[in-house]
């Protein structure tokens, strides 16, 4: 599916789904999009022109322009010419029976439909396309679309396998870093792995342990470097140094069983909200929090940008 092929239909355009468009848009795709919100159509432009410079910056595929955006009156027009669907309507489960039912009517056969969803199963979202199961997944995301690399590919029960690889090549093609989740969990694997975190933050939080400033430092001046480049498990195994993943077992395993069963298991009460809010507020007291946006962007741009030129990197 090069720049000159026919549109990828992005439904829904809020922040996720106007950062689709933004990336289909940059890698020389076309893009047919729809969205029922009033004003959505000058949203979605408004956010690509934000979306561009950095775009830009990481470097245009042949064929990208804005001017390749088609905003729709309807979804079914949305999708009626499109190789491939992107869902990223709200997560309430009544909005998306109609919408995805509506796109799976819509959408010619065979024709992948793939749901920004980080909350619903892929076979719940199956069940609200009866004509076509086999070609539902999610394929989610995380912000910004546009320059996030990962998307989590997740089938549902009914998947046909080869709609799985037809996505997967997709994402593939659009700069998208794909991540195959095997077997359907609720929060799928990423956001799982991020709740990991939270839980013992939060936990430690309510117990007095540190404050809020003090995990953010923690995590982004310690091991969020080291995320940032490699993964967790390879960190680990590079821990162990010529022994790798076996040596660091074998020495540290006791003691981190015995870490893993004093985590704590906080329960997200008004008091730990409280307490978690005036956290932050304390933290980024004093702080341009659009400055430290911006910041967090072109940092991100400039990772993303260093992480191209080092091959060696799984």
């Amino acid at each position: 599916m090069s720049g000159s092929g026919v549109p990828v239909a992005v439904i829904g355009t809020g922040v996720i789904g106007a950062g689709w468009a933004a990336l289909f848009l940059a890698r020389g795709l076309a893009v047919t999009a729809y969205d029922p919100a009033p004003g959505a159509e000058e949203r979605l432009r408004a956010q690509i022109d934000l979306a561009w410079p950095a775009l830009t910056r990481l470097g245009l595929a042949d064929g990208a322009s804005r001017d390749r955006l088609v905003f729709t009156a309807t979804a079914e027009d949305a999708v009626a010419g499109a190789r491939f669907v992107q869902e990223s309507g709200p997560e309430h489960p009544d909005l998306k029976q109609g919408l995805l039912a509506a796109l799976d009517a819509a959408a010619p056969a065979g024709v992948p439909i793939a749901s920004s969803s980080s909350g619903l199963m892929p076979s719940r979202l199956q069940e609200m396309c009866p004509a076509h199961p086999e070609r539902v997944l999610v394929g989610h995301p995380f912000n910004p679309a546009y320059l996030i690399p990962l998307v989590e590919v997740v089938p549902g029960e009914r998947t046909d396998p080869t709609v799985v690889q037809r996505a997967t090549a997709f994402y593939s093609r659009v700069g998208k870093q794909p991540v195959l989740v095997r077997r359907e969990v609720p929060g799928h694997l990423t956001n799982r792995l991020q709740a990991a975190l939270w839980r013992e933050a939060y936990s430690l939080v309510e117990r007095g342990v540190a404050t809020v400033a003090d995990i953010d430092a923690a995590i982004a001046h310690g091991p969020g470097l080291r995320w940032a480049l490699l993964g967790p498990m390879v960190n680990q195994h590079l821990s162990g140094g010529p022994g790798g993943m076996a040596h660091t077992l074998k020495h540290l395993g006791p003691p981190a069983q015995a870490w893993m069963d004093d985590l704590g298991a906080p329960r997200l009460t008004p008091a730990l909200v409280d307490l978690l809010v005036d956290g932050v507020t304390a933290e980024l007291d004093g702080i341009d929090q659009a400055a430290m946006v911006a910041d967090r962007d072109e940092l991100l741009i400039g990772l993303l940008e260093a992480k191209s030129r080092h091959r060696a990197l799984p």
